[in-house]
Parts: C-alpha cells; sequence; structure tokens
C-alpha cells in the first residue's frame, strides 16, 4: 500500500436497523423541487418533464443527534426534512421494476441550505454549491431496509423547531416517486451500493439560529434530530 502526504478521512456510514454492520456512503444526490408546495414557497415551478439533481459531499454528512455550530458565510441557515434512500444493487440505465428492486433503504434525512447563499447563485445564475453544500450540511437517521418499511405512500413526514410543527406531508405528495427517480437517475450514472439519494423537502422551511433544536420523522423509520450550536 502506497503512504499518503495526509490521512485519510474515516468512511461515513449510516446505521442500519437490525444490522450489526453499517452502510457506508459513497455519494449523495438530491432531487430538486419535488414537492409542488415547496417549489411554489421558494417561487418555482415543478419541472414535469424530468426530475432534477444537485449532489452533496459526503465528508460534510453528520449522523442524526449530533450537535453543529452555526454555518460561517450566512444569515438564513434553513431546515429540509426529507426522505432518503439507498442503493442495494448496481443498476445503470434501468426501468422504474428493476430501479424499486435496487433500493436497500430508506431514512429519514436533513437537507441544511444557507438559503442566502443558494439564492445568491440563483440571482447570478451560478452553482448553489456555497448555499448547499457545506459542512455539516446534510445529516442521516439509522436506515429501516425497504421490505421492512413498506410501499413509500402515505406515510407522513414532518419537522419540528424546538417542539413547534414546521413542515407537515404524506410521502405521496411527491412528484417523482424513489422509482422514478432511480430510474431517471440511472441513465446518466453507474449508480452502486453506497449511493444515497434525498427526495426533496415539502413546504414549510425556514431559518434557524443557535440554541434550537430541529426533531424530525417519517411514519415507519427511525425519527432525526439535530442541535444548532453557536458558530465555531
Amino acid at each position: 500500500m502506497p503512504d499518503h502526504i495526509f490521512p485519510l478521512p474515516d468512511v461515513f456510514t449510516i446505521p442500519v436497523v437490525g444490522e450489526r454492520a453499517t452502510y457506508p456512503v459513497r455519494r449523495i444526490f438530491c432531487v430538486g423541487r419535488n414537492y409542488v408546495a415547496h417549489a411554489a414557497e421558494m417561487g418555482s415551478e415543478v419541472d414535469r418533464e424530468a426530475p432534477w439533481y444537485f449532489t452533496k459531499s459526503v465528508e460534510n454528512a453528520v449522523r442524526s443527534g449530533s450537535e453543529v455550530p452555526y454555518p460561517p458565510g450566512t444569515s438564513n441557515y434553513h431546515y429540509e426534512m426529507e426522505l432518503a434512500f439507498s442503493i442495494g444493487t448496481p443498476v445503470f440505465r434501468v426501468g422504474v421494476e428493476a430501479a424499486q428492486k435496487a433500493v436497500y433503504a430508506y431514512c429519514c434525512a436533513l437537507d441544511m441550505t444557507r438559503r442566502d447563499c443558494q439564492q445568491a447563485g440563483k440571482d447570478r445564475r451560478r452553482p448553489w454549491d456555497l448555499g448547499k453544500d457545506f459542512e455539516n450540511a446534510s445529516v442521516f437517521a439509522p436506515m429501516t431496509k425497504a421490505h421492512e418499511f413498506g410501499v413509500v405512500g402515505v406515510q407522513r413526514i414532518f419537522l419540528e423547531v424546538d417542539g413547534v410543527l414546521r413542515q407537515e406531508a404524506l410521502l405521496s405528495d411527491m412528484v417523482w416517486s424513489c422509482a422514478e427517480v432511480v430510474a431517471h437517475l440511472s441513465g446518466y450514472y453507474h449508480l452502486q451500493p453506497g449511493d444515497v439519494i434525498m427526495t426533496g423537502t415539502p413546504a414549510g422551511v425556514g431559518p434557524l439560529v443557535a440554541g434550537q433544536t430541529i426533531t424530525g420523522g417519517i411514519n415507519g423509520l427511525e425519527p432525526i434530530s439535530l442541535r444548532i450550536v453557536s458558530p465555531a
């Protein structure tokens, strides 16, 4: 084995309910504007021709229950509650039926966002990276295997800030289903075990301040939480 000039970071993994082994994450894909009401509150419309995506770095992911500092470079730091799922078998250019069979497990997730940085990118027709891909910007709860969770449908998805309900919807409100997303995305990438896909957020996103605690859930999945502390 060759030596490296600096130590490599540990592999980020997500616990799996009922398993001693954890799920190692290699890539994170995010579906944009997958709930009509959220697209509307952001001043946009859903693209019903095909889903679209952005990515987040695995190095910026943390587990549920973490304490994270209010991030630098923003005064409008937002929560976004989401369903995420993981890939269990390789797929490339597959149909919806094969795509569904490739889903390994589901979990609650948070897509943390520097909204002002994201908006600045939109206004200047530049990438969103500063708004979406920063330290502690993805949060994942433990995964539940797909066959144990069952069919994605009318499960409630919700988020609270300091015990006050801020987001609430049904998973059936998603414009693009998990299988449709996998089928479409597999036309552009060789999806592999280790790939995690975040499916978008319902309406009700909003700002956070240091000292607040986020809690959220989806019926049938492990809950998620995050504590925001003072800037580092």
